[in-house]
């Protein structure tokens, strides 16, 4: 029979090791200085990068690929022959470039960039739900609450900007994910996206109204100083030094912000290359301008957002519009990186959570539903190859059949050209280590230029 008093003679010993160990914790925590250490600082890359920087243009809603990018003659034959509910492209699609890619009318500026352009006519989703394929390829996960691709990319990269932060969003949606989009969940929240408004205002309480600048930059430098007292008393808290990095960018932020938003100072011939002298495409253009100058102050995740692409009516009038919002403004953008030798180290991204199906979605034949089978995105610049299509669906455009890049696979090129393995890319939280692709993801390595 055990007794109590055998089993404090077994283990007396311990207790003390217990004991000696907190203690020993104590010593090392009062000896060891308080650690400001920047985590927005620049971080070398696994390898040597193809690109510095992304900047991820979201189509909210699910763009139809059979109308822009994905070429199906079939499908028109189909639906001249009136088998089953076969519908063809609202628009005719022409060879573009010295490649030959294949764009439809829909896109005539963007069209002139086509020996830029890497098309992914492959990509595959899980789901046809717009939340969680939404969610999935922002954050890699469809149904839990995983830091945002911007945030992985910055936690592992820092940032080149000084006075701005690593990962900025323009326009967000509040749905379908919401903050979740671009939330850093358990990484420090550093890392998280900063919301930016294109329509005015910029980032909202930034600064107290109500101070002067010389009340402020006290009242900080009073909040900074009870911040790192505490630190000292619990040296490389992430959360309090996520704290204090979080107070000084602001701070800096109340001059750099506006005048990085001041869209003013650019002569007449940027802001008409963007867009920015017509209603139908100021709103996008302001988004790809701003883009473009956080990008030369060192941002190193940008994200722009065009929400209105779920068409299961009006197809070719509604989807004729959303393309020539942001037709102009991504050429602009395109154009503006190459004059600038800057697009060779941007990578863009532009797709929506899923496309269209081969089908009409209503009485009236004029919609698609939704369709994560197969569809469309595609990059530019930043290590990828220029005027090549990458992929391809079915003859009705509805499956994947070759080149598949899913989810998982995306993210981790995505990190490959920014010179991070995807597998490396960890982050320890109860108890596990996690990355931005789970445990799949491979690199697409024939789309590397």
């Amino acid at each position: 029979m055990i007794t109590r008093r055998h089993i404090l003679q077994s283990t007396g010993a311990g207790f003390g090791w217990l004991a000696f160990q907190a203690l020993s914790q104590q010593w090392a925590h009062a000896a060891a200085p308080p650690k400001t250490i920047n985590p927005l600082a620049p971080k070398p890359p696994h390898f040597a990068p193809r690109a510095k920087r992304v900047i991820f243009m979201f189509m909210q809603g699910g763009p139809s690929h059979l109308d822009t990018f994905d070429w199906k003659p079939e499908l028109v034959r189909a639906q001249e022959r009136k088998l089953q509910k076969y519908m063809g492209s609202a628009f005719e699609f022409k060879p573009r470039g010295q490649s030959g890619m294949m764009i439809s009318e829909a896109f005539p500026e963007l069209a002139k960039h086509a020996d830029s352009l890497c098309m992914l006519n492959g990509m595959k989703t899980a789901t046809n739900a717009h939340q969680m394929a939404t969610v999935a390829l922002h954050i890699g996960s469809e149904s839990f609450v995983r830091p945002s691709m911007g945030a992985w990319v910055v936690y592992g990269l820092g940032s080149e900007a000084e006075d701005l932060p690593g990962f900025v969003t323009i326009n967000p949606i509040a749905d379908n994910g919401g903050a979740m989009n671009y939330g850093s969940a358990f990484l420090p929240a550093t890392f998280q996206g900063t919301r930016l408004n294109s329509g005015g205002g910029g980032v909202a309480h930034l600064s107290n109204s109500r101070l002067s600048d010389a009340d402020q930059k006290r009242q900080i430098e009073f909040i900074q100083k009870a911040n790192r007292r505490l630190l000292g008393q619990d040296p490389g808290n992430p959360e309090i030094e996520g704290v204090i990095q979080s107070y000084e960018l602001a701070y800096k932020m109340q001059t750099s912000v506006p005048m990085t938003l001041d869209l003013d100072q650019e002569p007449a011939h940027i802001r008409e290359m963007y867009g920015l002298d017509n209603g139908d495409t100021e709103r996008f253009g302001t988004q790809c301008l701003m883009a473009r100058r956080m990008a030369e102050k060192g941002v190193r995740f940008i994200q722009l957002t065009s929400p209105g692409w779920d068409h299961h009516n009006g197809l070719r009038d509604n989807l004729g519009r959303q393309c020539h919002s942001i037709d102009k403004p991504i050429a602009g953008l395109i154009a503006d990186l190459k004059q600038r030798n800057m697009l060779d180290e941007t990578l863009i991204i532009w797709g929506g959570e899923f496309g269209r199906g081969s089908a009409y979605d209503n009485e009236l034949y004029n919609g698609r539903g939704h369709n994560g089978g197969g569809y469309t995105m595609w990059m530019a610049g930043g290590g990828v190859k220029g005027g090549y299509v990458h992929g391809s669906t079915d003859e009705m455009g509805d499956t994947a059949t070759t080149g598949i890049i899913q989810t998982h696979d995306l993210h981790a090129t995505i990190l490959h050209l920014l010179g991070i393995n995807h597998e490396r890319l960890t982050y320890r939280y109860a108890g596990r280590n996690f990355r931005l692709t789970d445990v799949a993801g491979v690199v697409a390595k024939d789309i590397l230029a």
